[in-house]
């Protein structure tokens, strides 16, 4: 038999101690905790992650009050660290809201008590870190401005994680051991062949991010595009990586809201990818028509867009989400999509859920950012460094249990008699190139 653990000599730390003890019962997985005092815990099978308390409080700071966004909060403020496995940390944080949300009265009580015991500690919060939250009307301005609080940061820090596609939405993976740069050039494929993309053709791309689907029609599949994106940093990136393939005079990049896109049956095909979150429901169907009237009769529409699963509530944290990553964040169910585009004219004729490729997508991410730390800090800061780490790897949860979907809906926009002018089968879809 081992030698029992020597008590903790700090009572901060013995009741820190017996507030995760509590709260990790039932867990299947491991956790481990390391104290400002240096003492040590751990429960379960060999963890894959080690909680870092860094004073008396943080236990109470991370825990309390149990707002939605506390525990998030307290890691980006360095109350608490977490070495390891990030994505090992988020399953316990699912089994921790789990616990909190379904315990009875009097044992919340008494994991309270011990909490308010321990020190009223935290520290200081950067409010320059939180977005704007969204207002009433969420107009051009509003829409601008949380686009830019998300975006508007160096396309280099995003390189780290995205890696040289330079794209920030779920990738497509035939093996889960595909690369993630295979992966999204994969999705990029997948796209340009439910268009049925073809030389001569005119594509836009509403919300294009740093241009590279628009590069990759273009030089994969013959077409001339139009990009457009409320984001600065990115419109300047697309349009420095358009000059340097040799597709400037193929492929322009509009700086402008989707509400002031003047065109008008000028398009073969839109695309719109991991754009319509920013939206907002009580603008979708504004949205939507916007991209019915830029469509030829017969053109066709790629909705691609995490969805909330129908007659489902919002997940718990995605209020830290909302907080410090997407201010104008929100998300549609797939039956408000498919009838807000009925309703502009347009007809669905296919829909694939891709939430597990989703999954794949965030873990390389996490991946990729955290072999990048040192370099991702300098370009932005630790407290950023941090909200992106927890997101990604908090999102996980959401797609995992089939919270949030991955779905692309494919539109057409019939011709006046009605004919959709498509195959009668996908086969072409799947063909070898």
């Amino acid at each position: 038999m081992g030698t029992p653990p020597t008590p903790p000599s700090d009572p901060a730390v013995a009741a820190s101690v017996r507030v995760l003890e509590s709260l990790t019962r039932g867990f299947a997985g491991g956790v481990a905790a390391r104290f400002w005092t240096g003492d040590t815990w751990a429960a379960g099978p060999p963890a894959g992650f080690t909680l870092v308390f860094k004073h008396p409080g943080a236990v109470r700071a991370m825990l309390w009050p149990f707002d939605r966004v506390g525990v998030g909060e307290s890691y980006v403020f360095d109350d608490y660290d977490v070495e390891g496995d990030m994505l090992a940390f988020t399953g316990w944080l699912r089994h921790l809201v789990g616990v909190m949300t379904g315990w009875g009265l009097r044992a919340r009580l008494g994991v309270l008590k011990l909490l308010l015991n321990l020190p009223r500690r935290r520290n200081p919060r950067d409010p320059a870190k939180a977005g704007r939250p969204r207002t009433a009307g969420q107009n051009t301005e509003a829409d601008r401005r949380g686009i830019s609080i998300h975006y508007d940061r160096p396309g280099t820090f995003y390189r780290l994680f995205l890696g040289p596609a330079m794209q920030y939405t779920c990738a497509y993976f035939r093996s889960p051991d595909d690369a993630l740069d295979d992966a999204q050039r994969q999705k990029m494929d997948h796209i340009c062949r439910k268009l049925r993309l073809r030389p001569g053709q005119r594509l836009l791309d509403v919300g294009c991010g740093w241009g590279g689907l628009l590069r990759h029609a273009a030089r994969h599949y013959g077409v001339t595009g139009v990009g457009v994106t409320l984001a600065g940093e990115q419109a300047e990136w697309a349009v420095r990586a358009n000059r340097e393939a040799g597709l400037d005079g193929r492929v322009r990049i509009e700086f402008c809201h989707y509400r002031d896109m003047p065109y008008a049956a000028e398009f073969d095909a839109v695309s719109s990818v991991g754009m319509t979150e920013e939206v907002g429901n009580r603008n979708l169907p504004q949205y939507l028509r916007g991209v019915a009237r830029a469509l030829k009769p017969g053109g066709v529409y790629l909705h691609h867009a995490i969805n909330l699963r129908p007659h489902t509530p919002f997940p718990r944290w995605t209020a830290f989400a909302r907080k410090y990553v997407f201010p104008n964040g929100d998300l549609q169910t797939l039956p408000a999509v498919v009838g807000g585009a009925a309703r502009a004219g347009l007809e669905a004729r296919d829909v694939e859920n891709l939430r597990e490729h989703y999954t794949l997508t965030l873990r390389a991410w996490v991946r990729g950012l955290e072999a990048n730390r040192a370099e991702a800090v300098r370009l932005t800061d630790d407290a950023t460094y941090r909200i992106y780490r927890l997101y990604m790897a908090g999102a996980t949860m959401g797609f995992d249990a089939g919270l949030y979907q991955l779905n692309q809906i494919l539109f057409v926009k019939p011709a006046p008699d009605g004919t959709a002018g498509l195959p009668p089968t996908r086969a072409d879809w799947y063909a070898p190139a």
